[in-house]
C-alpha cells in the first residue's frame, strides 16, 4: 500500500524548490505579452464533455504547467487518486474512507470500502428515494388531513444546505425541470435566526407541506432546534400525529430520529465515508430535489457528475480538467501568493495530514456573484487594488562591480554591465507587474577614481530586468550612457509589495434556460450577459495604461483614477447549457479540483476540525444567556470584550454604521467612484457590436485575441441567438 513519510512537506522537494525560483522569470511577464502568443493560447485550451476549458489568462507559461505536473508527479498525485477511488481510509484523522464518487456511480459499478462494494447500498437508497418522491409527487402519499404535500421545507446546514441550494438554483429556470416542478414549492430552512423561519414558512400552509430534516447524528445543534420549531409550527395546527406524515429524515440514527416523533421507516440513510460538503449526491440532496423535480431529473445531475468522475480518474494531467484547475490554484496560492477559491472548508488547513504546521500558503478564498452583479459590486477590488508600489518608486542603490570600461575624451560611453551588491534593497518582483514607474537612483563613483558617477534614470514597465536603459548623469551632461543591469537576485534581500490579486474563475453558459429577445435590440439578452463574460476576462489581463489614456483625451486629474494595470489572472468554463446533466458536471469538477490542491499540498481536505472550535465556544455562550434569561445571573467567565458585547445584547442595544466611509477617509482613497467597472463595460461594447454582426449579417470573429476569439466563436457555433424580427420572452 501506497504511503508518503510522515516527516516529507511537499515544499522541501526539487519541483516544488524549481518552481519557487520560476516565480522570478513569471514576475518579469506581463499576461499582455503572455496573450499574444497564439501557440501557448491554444496549448492551454482543454475540452471535455461539451465543457471547454480556457487557462490562457493565468499567470503561466508551457514550462510552468510543466513544472507543475513535475509537482503532482513529486506528491503521487496519481496514487492518491487511487487510493481515494479505492475506498482507502485517506480521511485519516477521522479514520474515513472519502467515496461522494460511489454516490452517481452505475448500478454496475464495483466501488469498495473496506473490501465491500457500497454501490448496492447506494442504490438501496435511490431506489427509496424514487419510490417516496413519486407517490409524495402524484398524491398517493398525502398529509395528515389528506391533502397533497406540494411543499418540501429542507431544513440543514453547511454541505446539508449550500450544495442541494446549488442545484436548486439552477434547476429552478431549466425548462425541462421547470415542467416538472410545476405547482410545487422547494425552500432551504438553515439559520438558526428566527427570521429565516419565519421567512421559510411565510405562506405555505402545515397541511400541505413536507419537512425533510437533514443531519447525519441528529444531533446538530442549529438543524436540531429548526426541526424542532417546525415540528411545533405542524402540531400546533394539526395535532402531535401528523407529525408522522409531515416531517421525514436523512438520518443515520434511527433512535433519535424515532424519538423525535418520525416514522423511521421514513430515514434516508447516508454514510459516514460521505462528507457533509460532498454529500450532495446522497439522500441529503437527492431526497429533496427529487420531491421537487422528480427523480428522473435528479438522475441526470448523477449521471453529468459520473461523467466527471470517469474524466477525472482516466485521463491523463495534461487534459485532466480538475487536475489543471487544482494545479492552477496551488500556483496562484503557494507561489504568487493570490488568495484564490466547499474550498474554503476543504483545503482552510494549517497543517500536513500529518500534523506538521505548513511553512507555506494553504486554502483559498472564495466569493462570487452570477452574471453581471459582481460588476457593481466587487470588481472593483479586483481591478485597481493595489498590487505594486506607488508609482513613483525611489529605489536607492549602489553599484559594487563594472565590467566592459571603455574611455574616449568625454569619459565613458560604451556599453557597461553595473552588478548591484547585496547590501541593497530592492523590489524586483514589482517590475511588469503593473504599469508603473520608478525612479532608480544610481551611485557608481566607486568604480572609477576621480569621476564623481551619480544619477538616475527612469524605469517604466516596458523595461525589463535585464535591459538597456538610458542614464543621463548631472556631471556629464552632454553625455548618455547605456547600461546593460544585471541585478543579482540571490544575494539582495528584499520583501515585495504584494498586494491582493484575485484570480477569477468565469463561468459561461452557451445556451441560455430562459432565452430573451426583444425586437429592435441589437444583441439578445443572453449575448448582452456573455458579452460581459467575454469582455472581463480580456480587461483584467490587459489592463489599461497611461498612454492609452492620454490617447483618449483623459482629462489629467482622473488619469491615476482610471489606469488598469492588468495582469490579473482568470480562467474561462463554458458549458453548453445549464442543464441537469451540466451541473453535475460543474459540481463534480470543483470536488475534484479541491483534492488535488489537497493532495498536493499534503493536507487533509476532507474533515473539518476549525468548525467546530467555534461550536464548542458556543456552547458556553448559549449557558450563559440561558442563566441570565431565566435566572438574572450576570455575565461571568468570559474576557473582557465578549462580556461587554454580551451585557449589551442582554441590554437589546447595538448600532454601527458609515463604515465604509470610514475607511476610505483613513486609506485617503474616493470610496464614492468606481472607474474599475468602467473597464469591462467599455470592453463589452466591443463584444456586443461583434455579436450583433455575426448574428444579423455573419460576419466572422475579428479583432480580438485567439483566446477571446475562440471562445466568442465557440459560443455563436453553440447557440442560435434567438435574433429575429419578433420579441421572444421567457416561458417559465
Amino acid at each position: 500500500m501506497f504511503s508518503m513519510p510522515s516527516t516529507t512537506l511537499v515544499c522541501d522537494t526539487e519541483p516544488w524548490k524549481d518552481l519557487k525560483g520560476h516565480v522570478k522569470e513569471i514576475e518579469k511577464t506581463h499576461l499582455h505579452d503572455l496573450m499574444n502568443d497564439v501557440e501557448r493560447c491554444k496549448s492551454m485550451m482543454v475540452e471535455f464533455d461539451g465543457i471547454l476549458l480556457d487557462y490562457s489568462r493565468q499567470r503561466v507559461r508551457q514550462d510552468t504547467v510543466e513544472k507543475l505536473f513535475k509537482l503532482a508527479e513529486e506528491a503521487h498525485l496519481k496514487q492518491k487518486m487511487d487510493r481515494m477511488y479505492g475506498g482507502e481510509r485517506i480521511n485519516s484523522t477521522e479514520n474515513r474512507s472519502v467515496l461522494h464518487i460511489a454516490l452517481r456511480a452505475p448500478r454496475d459499478k464495483v466501488v469498495c470500502s473496506d473490501g465491500k462494494n457500497v454501490v448496492p447500498d447506494v442504490w438501496t437508497v435511490l431506489d427509496k428515494i424514487k419510490d417516496f418522491s413519486e407517490r409524495v409527487r402524484s398524491g398517493s402519499w398525502v398529509g395528515a388531513t389528506g391533502k397533497v404535500l406540494k411543499d418540501v421545507v429542507a431544513i440543514g446546514i453547511g454541505g446539508s444546505f449550500l450544495g442541494p441550494l446549488f442545484v436548486h438554483t439552477a434547476l429552478q429556470t431549466d425548462p425541462e425541470a421547470g415542467e416538472s416542478a410545476k405547482g410545487r414549492q422547494l425552500r432551504f430552512l438553515a439559520n438558526v435566526d428566527p427570521i429565516d423561519v419565519a421567512r421559510n414558512i411565510t405562506g405555505l400552509n402545515p397541511e400541505t407541506t413536507l419537512v425533510v430534516v437533514v443531519s447525519k447524528t441528529f444531533t446538530t445543534a442549529e438543524t436540531m432546534l429548526n426541526a424542532r420549531t417546525l415540528k411545533e409550527w405542524i402540531q400546533a395546527s394539526l395535532g402531535p400525529q401528523a407529525v408522522a406524515k409531515h416531517m421525514v429524515a436523512v438520518s443515520t440514527n434511527i433512535p433519535l430520529v424515532k424519538e423525535f416523533g418520525i416514522d423511521p421507516a421514513n430515514a434516508f440513510a447516508f454514510w459516514d465515508w460521505v462528507g457533509g460538503r460532498y454529500s450532495v449526491c446522497s439522500a441529503v440532496g437527492v431526497l429533496p430535489l427529487s420531491l421537487q423535480y422528480g427523480f428522473p431529473i435528479v438522475q441526470k445531475f448523477l449521471n453529468g457528475a459520473s461523467s466527471i468522475d470517469n474524466h477525472f480518474y482516466s485521463t491523463s494531467f495534461e487534459k485532466n480538467i480538475p487536475v489543471l484547475l487544482g494545479l492552477l490554484s496551488v500556483w496562484n496560492v503557494s507561489f504568487l501568493g493570490y488568495p484564490a477559491r466547499v474550498s474554503m472548508e476543504s483545503n482552510g488547513k494549517g497543517v500536513s495530514i500529518d500534523g506538521i504546521p505548513l511553512p507555506f500558503e494553504a486554502g483559498e478564498i472564495d466569493f462570487g456573484e452570477p452574471g453581471t452583479n459582481g460588476q457593481h459590486s466587487f470588481y472593483q477590488l479586483i481591478h485597481q487594488v493595489p498590487v505594486k508600489p506607488p508609482p513613483w518608486f525611489y529605489l536607492n542603490m549602489v553599484a559594487t562591480e563594472l565590467k566592459g570600461q571603455e574611455w574616449n575624451e568625454h569619459g565613458l560611453w560604451k556599453l557597461w554591465e553595473i552588478k548591484f551588491g547585496n547590501d541593497c534593497v530592492a523590489l524586483p518582483e514589482v517590475f511588469h507587474l503593473g504599469f508603473f514607474s520608478m525612479q532608480l537612483l544610481v551611485d557608481a563613483s566607486m568604480l572609477v577614481p576621480n569621476v564623481p558617477m551619480r544619477g538616475s534614470v527612469m524605469l517604466t514597465n516596458e523595461v525589463h530586468l535585464f535591459s538597456l536603459v538610458c542614464i543621463q548623469f548631472a556631471n556629464l551632461s552632454k553625455i548618455v550612457m547605456i547600461f546593460y543591469f544585471e541585478i543579482d537576485l540571490p544575494s539582495i534581500s528584499f520583501k515585495t509589495f504584494q498586494g491582493r490579486v484575485i484570480p477569477c474563475d468565469f463561468i459561461g453558459i452557451v445556451k441560455s434556460q430562459q432565452p430573451i429577445y426583444l425586437k429592435g435590440e441589437a444583441v439578445s439578452n443572453h449575448d448582452e450577459l456573455m458579452s460581459n463574460f467575454f469582455a472581463q476576462p480580456d480587461a483584467l489581463a490587459y489592463g489599461k495604461t497611461r498612454e492609452q489614456l492620454l490617447g483618449e483625451k483623459v482629462p489629467n486629474h482622473l488619469i491615476p483614477h482610471k489606469t488598469f494595470s492588468g495582469n490579473r489572472p482568470s480562467l474561462s468554463l463554458l458549458l453548453p447549457s445549464l442543464s441537469a446533466y451540466n451541473i453535475g458536471q460543474l459540481l463534480a469538477i470543483y470536488e475534484h479540483r479541491i483534492a488535488v490542491e489537497g493532495f498536493i499540498w499534503g493536507i487533509n481536505s476532507f474533515d473539518q476540525w476549525g468548525v467546530e472550535l467555534g461550536k464548542s465556544l458556543a456552547t458556553q455562550v448559549r449557558k450563559q444567556l440561558n442563566l441570565s434569561r431565566t435566572k438574572g445571573e450576570p455575565v461571568m467567565g468570559f474576557n473582557f470584550s465578549t462580556s461587554t458585547l454580551l451585557t449589551r445584547y442582554l441590554e437589546l442595544l447595538a448600532i454601527y454604521e458609515h463604515r465604509i466611509a470610514v475607511e476610505g477617509f483613513i486609506w485617503g482613497i474616493n470610496s464614492f467612484d468606481q472607474w474599475g467597472v468602467e473597464l469591462g463595460k467599455s470592453l463589452a461594447t466591443q463584444v456586443r457590436k461583434q455579436l450583433n454582426l455575426s448574428r444579423t449579417k455573419g460576419e466572422p470573429v475579428m479583432g480580438f485575441n485567439f483566446s477571446t476569439s475562440t471562445l466568442l466563436t465557440r459560443y455563436l457555433e453553440g447557440d442560435s441567438g434567438v435574433q429575429s424580427d419578433s420579441t421572444m420572452l421567457p416561458k417559465m
